[in-house]
């Protein structure tokens, strides 16, 4: 009776195409990029403000957790619906508000996808800094959720830095403008608070973005190296020059093999590690600071720096990066991506430490990651299919996240600690620092109603559905949707 008064409470609201909840449809929801599952019990899709706080008051009435999700590209579980619930998708709140090209300023729903925001921009000569490498695909919702990062971070911040003001939907329905258009705004730092909260604190409806000129010029740099030290030796000492580029990544040999096979970008199949590094700003004198970081990379034993400065060659080079981690699909069923951070000069200690935790565990490990600012991202590949191995990349990935912090890093650099690393937050904060930030979640989220059981466990009832969770992952998988031997629906929720 509950769950039909919920449903005709939602389809009053959003109508029959704006609801799911049958079984076969509740699937696709259960999911994001991440290795959790947790299936919701209802599923909407509002337009509006005004549908989110219809959405969050049903939800309150009948004490369900709420959960939000944009794309579905997040890769810490902070989009799953672990708890059941209502799940908030705002993928059709997709209108760009205002380009404002004199102030600098954008106002977007929360389901715009990242690139679209440059795209509109580029009118005016303008764009939007922060790329993950899914921002074809990414919406700028989950973005500030996240407060996601991008290999162009190193140069110019992550997502919390590009945004100035948000409208949020609090877990009572409440509706509040935090920030503003202005540069400064007085009293606390409320946006700060909210971008990278992962969904916990409020639900963003509206943002004020900041705009940036697009460069006058870009010189992208290809640079080869035999061993991962050599290049990352380079990255340390390119900083330690003063020479702030726009992006340094590094792919190693496992990663280059795939992406080649998938994209044929021209990287050497053979080489132990490249660099691929953009150099932006004006055009005078450009070139000559591309050829002194070549020079540095030279100096560091690199057996061949291309300098690419058409931008068809750009493209061609920045594809293979930006579809890495889609081309590791060439070596394995699955990969497991890990996202975290250790101070530059300690790259190539933990990278080989990554490689050993792999050689021990019996996994391949690819490594494709934001070198200039130390953020990792080794992908652990394997087959979901075999339970052995799902547990084995579980602890190896947690043994990768120790090494991170041992180093004098941190568990995540953009990708949010969610679902995955909730239960690792120790390494990092003490009990009181924990107590502090559930007391800042209490204030906004008192009833834990809102995104419940991310970030860190704060009650039994987290700590038994994370054990749960964690043995469901291992188990193979038995059922096919729609298939005869496939449970009755209500087996099916969690």
């Amino acid at each position: 009776m509950k769950r039909e008064a919920v449903l005709r409470e939602l389809r009053e609201v959003f109508g029959p195409r704006g609801v799911l909840w049958e079984a076969h449809h509740l699937l696709l929801y259960e999911y994001d990029a991440s290795i959790d599952k947790g299936r919701p019990d209802f599923v909407v899709f509002p337009t509006s403000t005004e549908q989110v706080v219809a959405a969050v008051r049903i939800a309150n009435r009948y004490g369900l957790p709420i959960v939000v999700r944009g794309a579905g590209t997040g890769l810490s579980g902070g989009a799953v619906a672990d708890q059941g619930g209502l799940m908030i998708v705002t993928t059709r709140m997709r209108r760009i508000l205002e380009i404002d090209p004199v102030n600098l300023r954008a106002v977007v729903q929360p389901g715009v996808v990242n690139l679209a925001v440059s795209q509109a921009a580029a009118a005016y000569g303008l764009y939007y800094a922060p790329d993950p490498s899914s921002q074809k695909a990414c919406t700028i919702g989950g973005n500030v959720a996240e407060n996601s990062g991008g290999p162009h971070c190193l140069a110019y911040g992550v997502t919390t830095h590009h945004v100035l003001g948000l409208e949020v939907v609090l877990p009572d329905g409440e509706v509040i403008e935090v920030g503003g258009a202005a540069l400064d705004w007085p009293g606390y730092d409320l946006t700060g608070l909210i971008v990278g909260s992962e969904g916990t604190l409020g639900i963003v409806t509206k943002a004020i973005l900041r705009l940036l000129p697009q460069p006058e010029a870009v010189v992208t740099l290809l640079a080869v190296f035999d061993t991962v030290d050599q290049a990352s030796e380079a990255v340390s000492a390119i900083i330690a020059d003063g020479a702030i580029p726009g992006a340094i990544e590094m792919m190693d040999r496992t990663a280059i093999q795939a992406v080649e096979s998938a994209k044929r970008c021209g990287y050497p199949t053979d080489a132990g590690a490249v660099l691929l590094i953009d150099v932006e700003g004006l055009t005078e004198g450009l070139e000559d600071l591309a050829h002194h970081i070549a020079r540095i990379c030279e100096h560091y034993d690199a057996r061949e720096v291309r300098v690419a400065t058409d931008p068809v060659e750009r493209e061609r080079l920045w594809s293979g990066r930006k579809g890495a981690f889609g081309a590791m699909g060439r070596l394995a069923p699955s990969y497991y991506v890990q996202d975290g951070v250790v101070p530059r000069d300690q790259l190539p200690q933990v990278l080989r430490r990554i490689q050993e935790i792999g050689q021990r565990y019996g996994l391949v490990i690819a490594n494709v990651f934001h070198a200039g600012d130390g953020n990792l991202h080794p992908l652990i590949l394997f087959d979901e299919r075999d339970p052995e191995q799902t547990r084995r990349v579980l602890e190896a990935g947690a043994e990768i996240l120790r090494a991170c912090v041992e180093a004098g890093g941190s568990l995540t650099g953009e990708h949010g600690i969610g679902l995955e690393k909730r239960d690792l937050m120790p390494l990092l904060f003490s009990p009181a620092d924990l107590e502090a930030m559930a007391r800042i979640k209490a204030a906004f989220n008192p009833e834990n109603r809102l995104n419940p059981c991310k970030m860190f466990p704060s009650t039994k009832m987290c700590l038994e559905t994370w054990s749960r969770r964690r043995a469901r992952m291992a188990e193979p998988i038995r059922y096919r949707a729609g298939s005869p031997e496939m449970p009755p629906e209500e087996e099916l929720w969690i």
